[in-house]
């Protein structure tokens, strides 16, 4: 991690205060934005930043629009068709998606969730291009975290996205000609944004397949190994590997209070009686284990001793730390800590419930019969990928 000072940072809580910001710096750009999603939905939200992006290119701004080909697969035709008209480009990474090709490489996703606007303001987090309420009989909307990024670390964002658009135009090669002119122009180094002096420190941590296989696992291990007090964990798809268990368990051991905020209710049945299976040996461990309940949890937060944060797209699990592209932002801040600790605490609070350790050991036989067969039945789909090190 190389911790980048003079930003101003602002947290965002779900799609309600997240889209108002991105759509008011895409209307104040004035010469470049990239955008990434992972899912870019056909609805209001959808319409709402993809008129956005029209608008800027319109203008004259050179825009910049990665989706992944599995999770935008679904990318309205009609705005690809507008965007392009405006002068904006799409690039979609993977296209090739297919349900019968079993390759691991076919699984490799761009999950990452970020904007960056002229190379000065620019947005990290874990919350996709989709309305918060697309459940249907859902009241609360999603849970979900983006932090806005004012100031030098804003062109490292930007410097990260131009690297994937380089990489997916040059893979787009045998498809189509690539504009050579609008590369070289992403590819260039803008100035670096002046510093604030009483700005605050943070670091992007991206994973790829490349040179940062492991880099934000590396990151949370760090600081789980480094905390003397607590650690807060708040997670969409938790299911660790060996070594984020040992670092979990070891930080419990040494009377760090550890707490994890994971998923309650059941949106990928897989891997929510899978991940199950692990809960007993943390519980026995001594950390701390609550269900959110309220709504969909789809944020990937943690607080470490109320000193540093971090916010991001990786889940804890093996897709996001083994297969997918994502980007985490630690945050290096106290004042940011403790407001992401508070909002947590408030959602536990308001919208979770605590596990038991007694309680989760006398569950019903039908119910730990589910948990071990759905264990057993990931932990097979891992072995023929090839993750077997990972647990």
């Amino acid at each position: 991690m190389r911790y980048v000072g003079g930003n101003r940072l602002t947290l965002l809580k779900n799609g309600e205060r997240y889209f108002p910001a991105l759509v008011e710096a895409l209307d104040r750009a004035r010469e470049e934005v990239f955008v990434e999603s992972y899912i870019f939905a056909d609805d209001e939200t959808g319409s709402l930043v993809a008129d956005a992006l029209a608008r800027a290119a319109a203008r004259g701004v050179r825009v910049h629009l990665l989706l992944d080909g599995f999770g935008a697969r679904d990318f309205a035709p009609r705005w690809r068709e507008s965007l392009r008209a405006a002068g904006a480009e799409v690039l979609v990474f993977r296209p090739d998606v297919s349900p019968w090709n079993l390759k691991r490489g076919r699984l490799r996703r761009m999950h990452r969730k970020i904007a960056c606007v002229d190379a000065a303001v620019a947005f990290v987090g874990g919350i996709n291009i989709i309305d918060d309420y697309d459940t249907p009989g859902q009241t609360p909307p999603r849970y979900d975290y983006a932090v806005r990024v004012a100031g030098p670390l804003a062109r490292e964002v930007r410097a990260a996205a131009a690297r994937l658009w380089a990489q997916v135009s040059w893979a787009t090669f045998r498809r189509r000609w690539p504009d050579f002119a609008s590369l070289r122009t992403a590819l260039n180094r803008p100035p670096e944004p002046r510093a604030a002096a009483d700005g605050q420190r943070a670091a992007l941590v991206v994973r790829d397949s490349l040179r940062h296989r492991r880099d934000i696992e590396d990151a949370y291990l760090h600081h789980i190994g480094a905390a003397r007090e607590e650690i807060l964990i708040a997670c969409a798809y938790f299911f660790p590997g060996r070594r984020f268990r040992r670092a979990l368990t070891e930080a419990a051991a040494r009377g760090v209070r550890v707490r994890l905020l994971l998923q309650g209710r059941v949106e990928y049945v897989l891997l929510h009686y899978a991940a199950r299976a692990l809960y007993g040996s943390l519980l026995d461990a001594g950390i701390e284990i609550h269900e959110y309940h309220r709504s969909f949890l789809h944020g990937k937060v943690a607080v470490f001793d109320c000193c540093v944060a971090c916010v991001g797209s990786s889940n804890i699990d093996p897709f996001s730390l083994l297969l997918a592209r994502e980007a985490n932002l630690f945050v290096d801040d106290a004042g940011f800590a403790e407001e992401l600790r508070a909002s947590l605490e408030q959602a536990m609070e308001t919208g979770s419930q605590p596990l038991a350790r007694r309680q989760w050991k006398l569950r019903p036989l039908p119910e730990r019969a589910r948990i071990w067969m759905a264990y057993g039945i990931a932990r097979l789909l891992m072995s023929f990928y090839g993750f077997e090190r990972y647990h």
